[in-house]
């Protein structure tokens, strides 16, 4: 059977079976499509199908846009990796952060995981506000002496470095250098209002709401949970958030990777094998490290679901994921609207695999 057979009838089993509500697959193999899959429901109501065209909130998954996005403006010479980031934002050097780099925000070594106290839920989707807000901030710890996790911070710190180097707005740069070259049309960070009918409502079972000390700093404020509830809101999908909502169906988080590939895909490589080489090197960081990053991306090894240490991508929070793999050519992207523990991605990948 073919593999594009084979993965729909595992999306419709899935979904008879009540382990997903909507659930999209897009997979390339060396620059050719070879599945575009997708079975379900926009919401709990089960009155709306899914297509492949329906855009979901993707979380996570976006920083591998914003990490592409960095990449580019270092291939064109606009930026290094070692530059400060005070140079080109000189706000940002108060409360000792001068020597901060910009790898140092690509590997979540900034010090700057938290979002700022002085950000609630009227700030948190105005990127001047908390921008201003990061550049007076101090570092939890001194920048580059661990990693830990810039859940949301990680999206403005490099969004605001790439305006400020490029100047235009970051959710443009995506739509022109990213978007428009592989003829795109469903990859958002900052949903334009018309296309809210085209988004899949979240939902979750068994949700936990975790247990925050609301009196000191969070990665992610106490204020921003439920997630899956924060991004069915129209405010939260309009904001520019790039390393947390980015709004997008499968088939462009596949296009994007395979665009990252050698050969690209329908002869448009975003950036040549040696920058993706070099962005794939694990950075081990002082101490323990919880994710293998290079710089943006999350890498493959054992125990990931991106394959090999040649992968790269980056998944997201309720269970999206795109990624590369240099070793197989394969390009990856899965969305769901269900948050809840069904191994359909592993099923998926198992498959492909398979079949590869």
């Amino acid at each position: 059977m073919a593999i594009q057979n084979r993965i729909q009838d595992l999306l419709d089993e899935v979904v008879r079976k009540g382990h997903e509500l909507g659930v999209q697959v897009a997979a390339y193999h060396k620059g050719a499509l070879i599945a575009d899959a997708w079975s379900g429901d926009m919401d709990a109501s089960r009155r709306t199908k899914i297509s492949g065209d329906t855009l979901f909130p993707v979380f996570s998954t976006t920083k591998g846009i914003a990490a592409t996005i960095i990449h580019l403006l270092v291939e064109r010479g606009q930026i290094a990796y070692d530059t400060r980031i005070a140079q080109v934002w000189p706000e940002f050097a108060a409360n000792g952060k001068s020597e901060i780099t910009l790898r140092y925000c690509l590997t979540h070594m900034a010090g700057l995981p938290h979002v700022p106290m002085t950000i609630g839920p009227p700030q948190i989707h105005d990127w001047d506000a908390v921008c201003a807000a990061l550049a007076a901030a101090k570092p939890a710890w001194s920048p580059g002496s661990r990693m830990e996790y810039h859940a949301m911070t990680y999206g403005w710190l490099l969004g605001e470095v790439a305006q400020r180097v490029d100047g235009r707005p970051f959710s443009q740069m995506v739509q022109e250098e990213i978007c428009a070259p592989l003829n795109i049309e469903t990859l958002f960070t900052g949903l334009p209002a018309v296309l809210d009918s085209h988004v899949a409502t979240l939902e979750a079972r068994e949700f936990e709401m975790p247990v925050l000390d609301e009196t000191v700093p969070q990665a992610v404020p106490a204020f921003a949970w439920p997630l899956h509830e924060m991004m069915n809101r129209p405010e939260a999908r309009r904001a520019c958030q790039p390393a947390s909502n980015g709004i997008m169906n499968a088939r462009a988080i596949a296009r994007h990777y395979a665009a990252l590939l050698p050969g690209g895909v329908e002869g448009v490589e975003l950036l040549p094998p040696e920058r993706i080489r070099e962005a794939i090197v694990w950075h081990e960081p002082p101490g323990e490290a919880p994710l293998h990053f290079g710089l943006g991306y999350l890498v493959g090894g054992e125990g990931s679901n991106m394959g090999s240490e040649n992968s790269f991508g980056h998944g997201g929070y309720g269970g999206s994921l795109g990624f590369a793999d240099l070793e197989t050519g394969l390009a990856f992207g899965f969305t769901r609207n269900l948050f809840s523990p069904a191994p359909t991605l592993e099923k998926v990948l198992g498959e492909l695999r398979a079949a590869l």
